[in-house]
């Protein structure tokens, strides 16, 4: 009998963790995926009612202008679910989005995974009971996290698909000849973001960090992974913007891991691409920004040591962050030029990311996927 799985996810990262949990489902039982899918998502047999780029917006005034359109599609999504009947809808991340669809879904009795868990150890911890509520299952990438859920609901530490996978990536030498670049010489890699917003909010700080280190460095090389062809015109117009035509720039779709394996240092938003990176074993500084109004807003919830996944997983501020006011190209290029003339800086920061690596690696998919088809077994077997 096919199994009937609503799935949701919101943002690129969500797409790559929806596309190895299908295929590890599909290793298991004959699958069936509909719902908010992206590329990779599709690739694996996903029917997309919307595309992921709908949902992949951040930061508090850059959704509000949205929230018409993202109630629209909730609406829409939860008709068309109720009417399919599935036999679990799987929620990945973007739990704003998600988690109201995941709760509507559960009164239904429908079995309800959410993957992912919010960011509960920083900040808005009451969502431990929202997540609670909408969903019978939690599935966290991060080992600390399950221990906020005991008492409320089961949650099961799976590990990170991305360690998993990183595995298996390139050395530099190794990942320079795949990019047909020159094996010597220095070379930094750039990763403004994965969303839109993100690239409008980063692309010119990026540009003009990347031409001032170019000036310092003149042999030095640039590699971008964009994981759609809309971050990259957006990049792209930031360097007609700043005059950037002559910047030694590699760039690519996607295949973010192998970019950072080509590179000395990496120059990365905050989030996901981060810990990639890390995984990688490529020592970086980590940036990020927002509008005024949302960092002001979030700043008065956020309780956070460290911004960035690395620096939470080790517990010591060994990645650089350079965030909101502090994300300028001056601090930007300091940072990296600490970086570049310190080998022994590089050395520490790549020794600590060993850690991480062997931590996160859990088989996280196939861990995933059992997990989720016993909770259906269960239910099934509880209706019998």
């Amino acid at each position: 009998m096919t199994l009937k799985v609503a799935i949701v996810a919101g943002e690129a990262s969500g797409d790559l963790l929806g596309a190895g949990l299908m295929a590890a489902l599909k290793r298991e039982e004959d699958c069936q995926f509909e719902g908010i899918c992206g590329p990779a998502m599709m690739a694996q047999g996903g029917i997309a009612r919307y595309p992921l780029d709908r949902l992949a917006v951040t930061g508090i005034t850059e959704v509000a202008g949205r929230v018409p359109d993202i109630l629209r599609m909730r609406r829409d999504l939860l008709r068309h679910f109720r009417k399919l009947r599935p036999d679990c809808l799987i929620g990945i991340d973007a739990p704003d989005f998600t988690l109201a669809l995941e709760r509507a879904m559960k009164r239904d009795g429908i079995p309800v995974v959410h993957y992912v868990s919010p960011t509960v150890w920083a900040w808005r911890r009451y969502r431990v009971r929202t997540v609670a509520r909408s969903a019978d299952l939690l599935l966290t990438l991060l080992p600390f996290e399950p221990p906020y859920y005991e008492g409320h609901m089961p949650a099961v530490y799976v590990g990170h698909p991305l360690a998993d996978q990183i595995a298996e990536s390139p050395g530099t030498a190794e990942a320079r000849e795949q990019l047909r670049m020159e094996e010597d010489g220095l070379v930094i890699a750039l990763l403004p973001g994965s969303r839109e917003n993100e690239l409008k909010a980063h692309a010119p700080l990026f540009v003009r960090t990347a031409m001032r280190l170019a000036m310092r460095y003149p042999q030095c090389r640039f590699i971008a992974p964009f994981v759609n062809r809309a971050t990259r015109v957006l990049f792209e117009e930031a360097m007609r913007a700043e005059g950037a035509f002559d910047l030694p720039l590699v760039r690519m779709h996607g295949h973010a891991a192998q970019a950072m394996a080509a590179a000395d240092i990496v120059i990365v938003a905050s989030g996901t691409a981060a810990l990639e990176a890390a995984l990688v074993g490529r020592p970086m500084i980590v940036t990020y920004r927002v509008s005024p109004f949302s960092y002001h807003l979030a700043r008065r919830f956020i309780r956070l040591d460290y911004y960035s996944l690395p620096n939470h997983l080790i517990g010591a501020p060994v990645v650089p962050e350079l965030i909101q006011n502090k994300a300028t190209p001056d601090h930007l290029v300091a940072a990296a030029e600490r970086l570049i003339e310190n080998p022994g800086a590089r050395a520490e920061m790549v020794a600590a990311f060993a850690g991480i690596r062997r931590d996160l690696r859990r088989n996280a998919n196939q861990t995933a996927a059992r997990a989720i088809l016993d909770l259906v077994a269960r239910r099934r077997a509880g209706a019998a």
